[in-house]
Order: structure tokens, then sequence, then C-alpha cells
């Protein structure tokens, strides 16, 4: 992993649901009209997923009063408000440009089926990814300095002090005189 990844990992978003291109989604953009922000939804199918880290982007194609409309949208975007699956299709290609050529029932894609527990079993292992990707909540380069930095004192100091040594009192000496004040006494001395 190299200095900039590890700069970016602040600025990726977390929590959003695993798609790939064929699946149908909603996504709802932030537009800024003037001084209001109002909340668009754009729903179609994925045709695309470019790029990584940041820098990734996805496509998605709806046809809009019999004309193809397609917008492309940052994936880590604030602009993006919500990133909602609709329908997961089950296609056999990474870009699906063919789909500007067809029209009506040519252009549907089949439904990929996923029973409930392997959808749990995948969103469980994208949590437990991102969770070994991002090992530091901050994800800057000072804190992970710091904590090793920390860790390095800890060991130098637990190296160079002696262990304290245990007061031991042994069950021989209390029983020897019968009294318990007396093996008091002989403990605190």
């Amino acid at each position: 992993m190299n200095t900039t990844d590890l700069v970016e990992q602040s600025y990726l978003r977390k929590g959003l649901p695993m798609f790939r291109p064929g699946d149908t989604v909603k996504v709802h953009a932030r537009v800024v009209e003037g001084n209001r922000e109002r909340v668009q939804v754009f729903q179609g199918v994925v045709i695309r997923r470019s790029g990584g880290g940041l820098r990734e982007t996805f496509t998605v194609r709806k046809i809009s009063f019999g004309v193809g409309v397609e917008r492309t949208f940052p994936l880590h975007s604030p602009s993006i408000a919500k990133l909602e699956v609709v329908q997961r299709g089950h296609v056999r290609r990474a870009k699906l440009y063919y789909l500007r050529d067809l029209r009506g029932k040519k252009a549907r894609i089949k439904e990929r089926r996923i029973d409930e527990s392997k959808l749990a079993a995948m969103e469980a292992m994208a949590a437990e990814d991102e969770a070994i990707e991002d090992p530091v909540e901050e994800g800057s380069m000072e804190a992970i300095e710091e904590a090793e930095t920390a860790a390095e004192l800890d060991a130098d100091t637990s190296e160079n002090e002696p262990e304290p040594a245990a007061e031991v009192v042994t069950v021989a000496e209390t029983e020897t005189d019968g009294s318990a004040d007396e093996a008091e006494e002989r403990a605190e001395a």
C-alpha cells in the first residue's frame, strides 16, 4: 500500500452496497439549484464500473421517454446521498455497452437470484474486508506513526524496569505462633 492510498482512505465512503454491472440501482443524487438543494432519484442499469479507490466511477443507463440516458457518478462523492440496489442482474461481461443498440425486450437483463443466507454472507465478507483495509479509524500517517512510537516506548520501558517482587506470606509463618495479630505485625514489618 503506497502513501496515496493511505491519504485517500479517510475520504472513502463506507456502507455502500455491493453492486456490479447488470444490477439495477437507484442513485439518490443531490442537486443544487440556486441556494436550494434537493435529492433527485436516477434509476437504471449499471453498465460499467471503472477506476479504483477514490477515483472509482460507475455509469447508469435508463430509458426516459424513449431516449436512452446515461449518467456517470463518482462512487465516493458526497453528491450521492444514497445508493440502493433494486435488482441484481445476471450478465457475463464487465462493460454492457451492447445495451445501447438494443430496444424493448431484447434489452432486458435476466435476474440473478441470491438466497438470503448467501447475501448475508457476502455482506459480512465485505464488512470484514473493509475492517481489514482500514485498521486505523483516522487513516492518517501521523496516527499510524504515533501508534508505532507508543508501542516502541512501551516495549523499551518494560525491558529496562525490573518487575517488582511480590510479598509472599507463607502459611507456615502464620501457623507457628497461633495468633493472627502477631502474624499481621510480622507482615507489616
